[in-house]
């Protein structure tokens, strides 16, 4: 993986079109077989989300690979948060990880949202067994986020990155702290 942060030299326009293109397809494709799923969960929807998964994550670190994180200076916010969702669902641990530092780079150079950074934090202290900084993970067991290293800070930290309170977040989704 490239570790330059966000800074890596200009790219044409016009493949810099595609590849946002790309990562928002491929983030569409992922929300409406997931929806899909809720609606009429089957094994063979689980099945195509798994591949579906495999696929982005796969394509995510081809990109990763040739051009550094997609930041929204590169593909633009709305594909730089695809490219988010996409690492959200990557199967490979050692691939968010290492997304997770080039994200955490291009956000002290100002070339991502900090609250990028947040997400992929949580996501991977929680699939590591760790307790998340931000309380972005809820546990779907218990409906209650998922534990979180020293909460009586974690407004605060959360405030830092552009998330409001915990309580707020947990009133909107309709689950009381």
């Amino acid at each position: 993986m490239t570790g330059d942060g966000g800074t890596a030299p200009p790219m044409p326009p016009g493949l810099a079109s595609a590849l946002a293109a790309e990562l928002l397809r491929r983030a569409d494709e992922d929300r409406e077989l997931m929806r899909q799923a809720e609606t009429v969960p089957l094994p063979a929807h689980r099945h195509r989300i798994t591949r579906c998964h495999q696929d982005n994550a796969e394509a995510l670190a081809t990109i990763v690979d040739r051009h550094g994180w997609p930041t929204a200076a590169l593909v633009g916010a709305p594909a730089s948060t695809a490219a988010l969702m996409i690492l959200l669902h990557a199967p490979d641990l050692g691939f968010r990880l290492g997304c997770r530092d080039l994200i955490a780079q291009a956000a002290a150079a100002g070339h991502c949202p900090a609250i990028h950074v947040a997400y992929i934090t949580d996501h991977c202290a929680v699939a590591q067994g760790h307790p998340q900084l931000y309380g972005t993970r809820i546990d779907p067991k218990s409906l209650r986020p998922y534990p979180i290293r020293q909460p009586r800070d974690v407004d605060e930290r959360r405030r830092d990155v552009g998330l409001g309170p915990l309580q707020e977040q947990l009133e909107a989704l309709g689950l009381p702290l």
